[in-house]
Parts: structure tokens; C-alpha cells; sequence
């Protein structure tokens, strides 16, 4: 019993130095990238990242890069609200739709698979054993394909006025969905888990975000530990957004890197906290703040729509 003890405490005392080092090492990062930025839009004629600000401006790339790093870091933490919160940022900032969809899309992709990946090393699930877990991955991963190639089929073939509208109700909708089930338990079934994870893929494709509070939502509801729905989310909305970026590239073509590259810094460098410190403020909390943030932003979405 001793010995079995002192093993245990000897593991813990590891896995918080492993710890202890990545939030070190994640804070020099960080900071050393808000420091160059910040450097280079109050001195623009030392050309530190001269390819990048040329088109956006190094303020502006501050301002996305952080962006990115904390709506990622909700979305690793709760399975929601990256892509929900961050495109009706970016939509109200000035940006294209069609600039800001397939930018989250890629972010999005790699944050996903790293997350979940870094979600199974961190213990909130185990990938290679629990078949509970690959069997409802796997399903929601399979119906990626169908809906979010509709969805990008939708959204390059529907003026702009009308492509920002859907986007924006969509926002709007999630949003209100978040605050209603806030605390409810609802009935559920494996058919509406499916339908659930169509519906969620095909709103990511077309918006870039609200797949996250449909399908973690609906893994919870069905009895899924929180922690193994938020990591599963993780991995089937890389696979989603995958899906749809390569329908974007196939029938677009091309990708505004300018604002592609600080947003998949940016979340991919809240991936290792979040994992880290996953669900440790109390959830409802957490989606309520979600709901209300989502449903003011769509709400702003709309007003410069018809303003």
C-alpha cells in the first residue's frame, strides 16, 4: 500500500513538471509574439514580418491572433464557441465572408485534431481503447461529408447580401439554443444524435461555427461524459472542417493567408492550456456566457447587415 502510494505521488509529481513546463513554455510564445506585433505596428519601418502586414497591418494581426487564441481556448475547454463567437467578429471588422469561412475552416481543422489528440495524452479520453468513444467519433466524423460539401455548394452560389443573413440567423439561433438548454436534460437517441451532428456539420460549412454547442450539447445530453464529448467534438469538427475546406479550395480555389495565418497561430497556441485546465469553471456558467456573447454578436451581424 506504501510502496503503491509513493509510485502514485512520484507520477503526480512528474505530470506536474511536464505541466509546469508547457505553461511556461506557452507563455514565452505568446508573449514573444505580442511583443514582435506589437513592436512592428509602432515602428511599421522595421519590417519584422514584412509578408504579412503588407495587406492587414501588424495592429490588425495583434488584434486577430488574440482573437483566435481565446475564442480557440473556450472551444477546447467547453466544445463550443471558436468559429460561433470568432466569424461575426471578424464579419463586423470588415472582412468578406468568403475571406472569413475558409480561414476558420483551416484553423479550425488543425486546432481540432491537436486538440483532441493533446485531450487524450491530458486523460479527459482514451482514443485507442474506449470503443464507446470511436464509435459516436466516428459517426458524427461520417456525417462531416455530406454537410458541409452542401453547405460550401450553398455558399458559393448566394449573393453576399443574403450568404451574411444566413450566417447571421444562424448565430443568432445557436446562440438562443446555448441559453435555452443551459440547464435542461432533454430526451435523446442515437437517430437525433445523427441528425444532430448532419444539421451541425452543414452550419459549419456554410458559417464556420456553430457545430461545437449542437454536437457537444447533444453527446452530454445522451450520457457522454463532458469531458469525453468535448475532446470527441474536438476530433469530429477537424474532420468537418477538413471536409470543408477542401470543397472551398476545390470550387473556389483560393485562401486569404494574410488572415488564415494569425487565426491557426493564434488557436493553436490556446490548445495546450485549454486541455489543460478543461471544464475546471463550472459549465453552465460557461455556456451561458457562450449563449449571450453569440446571440449579441449575430444580433451586431444583423445591424450592419441592414445598416
Amino acid at each position: 500500500m506504501w510502496k503503491q502510494k509513493s509510485r502514485d505521488f512520484v507520477v503526480e509529481i512528474g505530470r506536474y513538471g511536464r505541466r509546469s513546463r508547457r505553461v511556461r513554455l506557452w507563455a514565452a510564445i505568446v508573449l514573444l509574439i505580442v511583443l514582435g506585433l506589437s513592436l512592428q505596428a509602432i515602428w511599421p519601418q522595421w519590417n519584422l514580418l514584412p509578408k504579412l502586414t503588407t495587406s492587414l497591418g501588424a495592429g490588425t494581426i495583434l488584434a486577430i491572433f488574440l482573437a483566435a487564441l481565446f475564442c480557440e481556448y473556450i472551444d477546447s475547454s467547453l466544445g463550443m464557441g471558436y468559429g460561433t463567437t470568432l466569424t461575426p467578429l471578424l464579419l463586423l471588422a470588415g472582412f468578406e465572408p468568403l475571406q472569413v469561412v475558409p480561414a476558420v475552416l483551416l484553423s479550425e481543422f488543425i486546432t481540432g485534431f491537436s486538440a483532441a489528440l493533446l485531450h487524450h495524452r491530458d486523460g479527459n479520453i482514451d482514443l485507442l481503447r474506449d470503443r464507446k468513444v470511436q464509435s459516436v467519433a466516428l459517426s458524427l466524423g461520417g456525417l462531416s461529408v455530406c454537410g458541409a460539401v452542401a453547405a460550401v455548394t450553398l455558399a458559393l452560389h448566394i449573393p453576399k447580401f443574403w450568404l451574411t443573413a444566413i450566417i447571421a440567423t444562424i448565430i443568432v439561433s445557436v446562440g438562443v439554443v446555448i441559453l435555452a438548454t443551459v440547464r435542461r436534460r432533454l430526451a435523446y437517441r442515437r437517430s437525433h444524435m445523427l441528425v444532430l451532428g448532419a444539421v451541425a456539420a452543414f452550419n459549419k460549412g456554410l458559417s464556420g461555427g456553430g457545430y461545437g454547442p449542437l454536437v457537444t450539447g447533444g453527446q452530454v445530453v445522451s450520457g457522454i461524459a463532458p469531458k469525453q464529448a468535448v475532446a470527441i467534438t474536438s476530433l469530429a469538427e477537424g474532420l468537418t472542417c477538413l471536409v470543408g475546406l477542401t470543397a472551398y479550395m476545390v470550387m473556389r480555389g483560393n485562401l486569404d493567408w494574410a488572415l488564415a495565418v494569425p487565426l491557426t497561430v493564434g488557436a493553436m497556441l490556446s490548445v495546450p492550456m485549454a486541455t489543460l485546465t478543461v471544464r475546471r469553471l463550472p459549465e453552465a456558467f460557461m455556456r451561458a456566457s457562450v449563449g449571450v456573447v453569440t446571440c449579441f454578436l449575430g444580433l451586431l451581424a444583423f445591424i450592419k447587415l441592414l445598416c
